[in-house]
């Protein structure tokens, strides 16, 4: 088969996905590494060419290589993950949004281009965690403890939005949670909000009503390569951020496991929810009333 990799210049010496291109490589498949920003693209030869059998994303949040990645798309070729199941996770104000339409435990979210603004948030929601909106890898998450620490806080470049979440108690370990074509592993990592306790990040045992709600994590965003941040708090298990194809760190054989998957989803089609779904906007529709008694 043949494949078509984006990877822009944050990730270009990382072994996640060179790695998996190597393992590729090495089994007889052909990858073209293109690096959206950093090289010239034709960019109407490349999408009318139609000789990938699958097009592989892996670029920071609001990098380039995501409006191409929908080009091909939009042209019919197959991508992995599914182009209409990035953007969503890719923009926290918008994953927060259609979490709460389908009943994901995600903490309450507020959205602001300046942090001054969620001053007016209620103090019992206090402590906040505010983070851009389009953050990724621990970037610029801040735990404030009260209103008048917001001020010491900077506007997102370019004028883009921040979120503010209430904190979930927790011990200062997250769980991160790794899907890669139907198969899930669970890590733990210390906190960036606790960069006080000892830095730790190891497999651990995935507790089975976490690995259910990485299930539905994937279903209700059509994604396959995916991975959440989970916080084990007083309500139980707390989505906190949802990352298509992350690094996949301490999951064993991670190279052959996301290589495999990236072989199978270009053969098969991604696990959008349904073919002809126009927004993941809609919630599951409501039950039917009963009759009325006579």
């Amino acid at each position: 088969m043949r494949f078509c990799f984006l990877v822009e210049e944050h990730y270009r010496h990382d072994g996640m996905p060179l790695e998996v291109v190597h393992h590729l490589r090495a089994a007889g498949h052909r990858v073209d590494v293109l690096r959206p920003g950093a090289e010239l693209l034709d960019l109407a030869r490349l999408i009318r060419s139609g000789t990938h059998d699958a097009w592989v994303l892996k670029t920071v949040s609001g990098g380039p290589g995501l409006g191409l990645l929908e080009s091909a798309a939009a042209a019919g070729l197959t991508t992995v993950n599914d182009a209409r199941a990035i953007r969503p996770v890719r923009d926290k104000a918008q994953t927060a949004v259609v979490a709460a339409l389908h009943g994901l435990p995600m903490p309450r979210t507020w959205a602001a281009a300046d942090p001054a603004v969620f001053a007016a948030i209620p103090e019992r929601h206090y402590p906040l965690v505010v983070k851009p909106a389009d953050g990724s890898s621990g970037r610029a998450v801040h735990l404030v403890q009260h209103p008048s620490q917001l001020a010491e806080l900077a506007g997102p470049d370019g004028g883009g939005l921040l979120i503010a979440q209430p904190y979930v108690a927790n011990d200062g370990l997250d769980l991160k949670v790794y899907c890669a074509g139907g198969e899930f592993f669970a890590t733990q990592r210390t906190s960036p909000l606790h960069p006080h306790r000892p830095a730790t990040e190891r497999p651990v045992p995935l507790p089975r009503e976490v690995a259910a709600l990485a299930a539905q994590v994937g279903e209700v965003f059509g994604l396959d390569l995916y991975g959440l941040d989970v916080l084990l708090g007083p309500d139980g298990p707390t989505v906190v951020d949802i990352n298509d194809f992350p690094s996949f760190r301490q999951v064993p054989h991670a190279v052959e496991r996301v290589a495999d998957a990236v072989v199978r989803l270009a053969r098969t089609g991604s696990s959008w929810p349904t073919p002809e779904a126009d927004t993941l906007l809609a919630p599951a529709p409501a039950p039917a009333p009963a009759p009325a008694a006579r």
